[in-house]
Order: structure tokens, then sequence, then C-alpha cells
């Protein structure tokens, strides 16, 4: 293991807003590139904000802006100014990676599209994030993770109940799925300018990022096959691919996949081996036939034990299990420290905060997670790196191309 982590000497420019865009960059800085984000004058990135809304659990600390944008550093430019362009021009031209998420219209109509900055710098990785794309009927459709990778790519529909109305997503986790497809997609074109010299452009969208999560029932979609909606979990399609509620109210998950090794498994796990010769649940066919009968059966059978006791028998039987964890739980999940998804961070007021989902095994640690930066509070500082004087960066910010 060398001390140097990958992508250190890199710099990146961050002009996505929200998170999907900024997920990437956040996992870039993790690895050791060096992220700088540009934010417009006035109020920046809406993310700062992003804590006030319903969806979120309120807590005074900023969290949601800390989590997406750490490490970075925070420089305003107002990209309409004539003398702004020029600031960032000269920042474009020493950076490796370039992301951005502005609305096709608004990147045309601010010279941001790849072919309107690849010249100021050919090796440039030009890295793209919309909602649906950017060719086609929706190219221009605003698009949020709910609205893109969710409701339009079928998953949504997927995980909506029989009779019931349509389930909801959650905040942000197509966001995240989606900056790690941009992630991937960035690694790959360093690795080609690493073999060819050449810059490039590079893309994904929430919308297909969302069909590639729903792949297996997209794909059968295609192919004209579809699912019956979901049934309610009293009347499963299999009772051992259900979910099961314990004696101290904690629900386990089990997907047994290899029902004719597992299942006289469970039934020694249940002390019911009697249930291995009920002519109703013989095979997988049979147990699939009588799956609402097998359920009612299983039930009271889960609801008699703690949790505890099932995972401990679940366990001595091989058998494939989950509990359904709770949100209350992940404070205490020693696992996920174990593991690495749950680090320790430098932020005063956020001690701990979860981690990229990559391990490497020739890299040093990531860079210690700390507090995503204040508004502008680094404009001046990567100014003057760029060889302005001080005076000139007073005259800038009097002529309010700076903040």
């Amino acid at each position: 293991m060398s001390g140097q982590l990958p992508l250190q000497g890199l710099r990146v420019l961050d002009l996505a807003s929200f998170i999907a865009g900024p997920v990437a960059t956040t996992v870039m800085g993790d690895y050791g590139a060096e992220v700088i984000k540009i934010e417009p004058p006035g109020e920046g990135d809406p993310q700062r904000k992003l804590g006030q809304a319903h969806s979120v659990p309120q807590h005074p600390v900023n969290f949601c802006w800390h989590l997406v944008n750490r490490n970075k550093r925070s420089v305003v430019l107002d990209l309409k100014h004539p003398e702004g362009r020029v600031a960032f021009d000269r920042l474009l031209a020493t950076a490796d990676v370039m992301v951005v998420n502005f609305p096709l219209k608004v990147r045309e109509r601010l010279r941001m599209r790849y072919a309107d900055v690849k010249h100021v710098n050919p090796r440039l990785i030009y890295a793209s994030m919309t909602g649906y794309g950017e060719s086609g009927p929706d190219a221009e459709q605003p698009g949020f993770d709910s609205t893109a990778f969710f409701a339009r790519s079928g998953l949504l529909d997927g995980l909506t109940y029989e009779g019931g109305p349509p389930a909801f997503s959650l905040p942000a986790q197509g966001d995240q799925m989606t900056g790690m497809n941009l992630f991937a997609a960035i690694a790959m074109a360093l690795l080609h300018r690493e073999r060819t010299g050449e810059g490039s452009e590079v893309a994904t969208s929430l919308h297909a990022s969302g069909l590639w999560s729903n792949a297996i029932l997209a794909q059968g979609a295609l192919l004209g096959a579809f699912v019956a909606p979901r049934p309610p979990r009293t009347k499963p399609r299999s009772a051992l691919a259900n979910q099961y509620r314990t004696a101290d109210g904690r629900w386990i998950q089990l997907t047994i996949v290899r029902e004719d090794k597992l299942w006289p498994e469970l039934c020694k796990a249940m002390e019911r081996t009697d249930l291995m010769d009920d002519p109703r649940f013989k095979t997988q066919e049979s147990r699939r036939a009588h799956a609402t009968e097998l359920a009612q059966l299983l039930d009271p059978i889960f609801a008699s034990r703690p949790w505890l006791e099932w995972r401990e028998r679940l366990r001595r039987h091989e058998i494939t299990f989950g509990l359904l964890g709770i949100l209350r739980d992940v404070p205490d999940d020693h696992q996920a420290v174990a593991n690495g998804a749950v680090v320790e961070s430098t932020t005063a007021d956020m001690p701990r905060t979860i981690s990229a989902p990559i391990r490497l095994s020739f890299a040093a640690e990531t860079t210690a997670p700390g507090p995503g930066p204040d508004y502008g509070a680094h404009t001046d500082e990567v100014l003057v790196e760029l060889g302005y004087a001080e005076d000139e960066i007073r005259k800038l910010r009097d002529g309010r191309a700076i903040g």
C-alpha cells in the first residue's frame, strides 16, 4: 500500500448544484483530488438550504451540505460577467475535470458546453449531468431524482402494492447512485487521457441511471414481459421471500433462493420439521402454489421468538436473511464501522459521516472528511494562486465579477 491517494494531483471544478453532480466530485476529493466549487453570486448552490426541506431530518447542523461538499473549496464567480469569465478561463486552464449540470439552454447561453471550453484546455475531462440526457424530446426537461430516476424509470411502479397508490422515493437516493455513475465515467475518461493524452466529454443522467438500477424489470418490459403488481405481504408470491415480524417487534426479510437446500434447514431452525412432510410444501412449485397458506403458518412462528434468537437460529442453519434495519439502528451499527462505511469526520459538530462505497488495496485511506466550505470562503485564495494581485481582486469584487 502506497501513501498516495490515486487522484492526488488532480484539480476538479465543480459547477454542479444540488446533489448528483457534486456526489461525483465528493468521491474524487475523498481519493485525493483538489475540488473547487464554483458558485454563483447571491446565495450559491441551493443545496446549502436543502436541510430546510420537509423530507429530510431536521437538525441545526447543515449535514446535507457537509455530506456532499466535504473538503471542497468555494469560489464565487459571476460567469455572465466578462471579467468573471476571464477568471474562470484562467482557472479552467489549470483543471483536469469539470463537472456541470446546468440545463442545456443555460450552458449554451453561458458558453459552458464542451465545445465552448475545450479549446481553453484540450486535456480537460468535461463531465455532464442531466435529468434525461442531452438529446431526445425531453432533453430540456428539468429533472430531479424523484421524477427522472424513480418515477420515469418504473422503479416506483415496481414498488407499488396491488391496488395501492404509487410508492414514494426517499431523499437523494437516486442522486447518490447517479453521482457514482458519473464518477465511473470520469475515471474511464482519465484512463483514456493517460493512454492518449486526449481530453473528452462524458455524461450520465438521472433517467438512464434509474433504468440501469431497475434493469431487471425494464429489460423484461423491453421484451413485453411484466410482473403482476406487488401483492401484499400476507399474500406473497413466495413465502420464503417475504417479511416476518418477531416477538420484539422487529422485522426479518427472508430471501431463500436455493429452496431445495434451505427449506429443510429453515424447518429445522423453526423446530417445525413436520412442515417438510406437508404435501402442500414438498416442492418449490407446491410452496409457491400455497404461498399464502405458508405465510399464514410462518407468521405466528416468527412472532413467537425475539429477533436476537432468530438471528442465532437462522445463522446456525445458514439461512439467507436480513434484519429490516431502522434508521435508529445506524448510529450503533458496528458492522458499518468495521467495514468503513461509517467513518470519523474532522467536522467539529458532525463527528461521523458516511464514506464512499469504495475500497482500494493499493492506496492509503481516504482524505479525512471535513466540512463543506462556507460560501465564497476561498475566492481570494484561489485567485491569488492564479496570479491575481490584491488590487486586481479588489477591482473584480467592486465590479461584481466575484463574490
